[in-house]
């Protein structure tokens, strides 16, 4: 499959699979809450597009697309949300917590940012022996006034890591607009402060994305040190499905929805050549099979059965 019409399948895929999630939470069918990511496609397949299977992504709880670029299997993924023993941690947790190591997926935390220092972690020990790969660490913008935030950025300064922090900045913490966050317009103004660039980009955009993101990737790999990347972007739901979002006006949801990255990458394949009724429809079926599949597998599998939820708490001998 050409890149054009790959990137645009995990669009499109990114956004059926969240989709059906808020449709199966509304039905009652999903324990636990859900995230949605709908509106911030774009950020997750641009970012994580075209990254090594050995490279490391921190997503948050609102980047399950992000799992599925990554690699990891659709049918899994929706296990875990089911709370299934086939899911990514055998049932022991929902999404939110969710990740996989072999597709080098590595778990967020409720406390959002937590992971960062975690992720520069990972990112010394790829410096340390000379491994040629990257991280990419995703924070929002209301995370980015957190202390393990700061502390993170300064360590990847000072050791110059293969590091890129990635700022969702879709201008609500929960339900805290922008400015009453911080006193500055953008996030990625910080960076200047840790020694390194920051930059600032359309995360509705894919290709705006797959360059900031690509560059700072390359650099990384070279040995030039992190990058910080404010996406500007915006979810369409509330902080969560539970969460009607009356904090904002639907003047402001319909201006960003105009905005809608999916739409405005279907308008760039149109302007290529594409017969985009044909190529929709045939995309929008597959990618409805794959979560249908998904679902199925999911609901057939067997629910944990309690005392294997003790495993792995202790390491074992070798």
């Amino acid at each position: 499959m050409e890149r054009d019409l790959e990137l645009y399948h995990n669009l499109r895929l990114v956004r059926e699979f969240e989709g059906r999630l808020s449709k199966m939470h509304h039905q009652g069918r999903i324990p636990g809450g859900v995230y949605s990511g709908l509106g911030q496609e774009a950020l997750v397949v641009g970012s994580v597009y075209g990254l090594a299977r050995e490279d490391f992504i921190f997503p948050l709880h609102r980047d399950l697309g992000a799992f599925l670029v990554k690699g990891v299997d659709p049918r899994l993924l929706m296990a875990q949300i089911l709370g299934k023993k086939t899911g990514l941690s055998g049932g022991r947790d929902s999404f939110l917590h969710a990740g996989s190591l072999a597709d080098g997926v590595f778990g967020a935390t409720s406390m959002l940012a937590s992971s960062l220092p975690v992720a520069c972690g990972v990112a010394l020990k790829f410096k340390m022996n000379g491994e040629p790969n990257v991280v990419l660490a995703f924070f929002g913008e209301g995370a980015s006034s957190r202390g393990d935030v700061h502390e993170a950025m300064n360590f990847a300064g000072v050791q110059r890591l293969p590091v890129v922090f990635i700022c969702e900045n879709n201008f609500y913490a929960f339900s805290t607009p922008q400015p009453m966050e911080m006193a500055v317009e953008d996030v990625a103004d910080r960076a200047a402060g840790y020694g390194f660039k920051g930059h600032v980009c359309n995360g509705n955009d894919l290709f705006a994305v797959m360059h900031e993101v690509g560059a700072a990737v390359e650099l990384a790999r070279r040995g030039g040190g992190p990058t910080l990347i404010e996406c500007k972007t915006y979810r369409y739901s509330g902080h969560s499905e539970h969460d009607t979002a009356t904090y904002r006006t639907k003047d402001e949801l319909l201006e960003w929805e105009s905005r809608d990255p999916i739409y405005m990458y279907e308008f760039y394949l149109q302007k290529k050549g594409h017969d985009m009724a044909a190529l929709s429809a045939e995309t929008g079926e597959r990618v409805k099979a794959t979560v249908d599949e998904a679902v199925k597998f999911a609901e057939d599998s067997p629910d944990p059965e309690g005392p294997e939820a003790m495993d792995g708490l202790y390491a074992t001998q070798v």
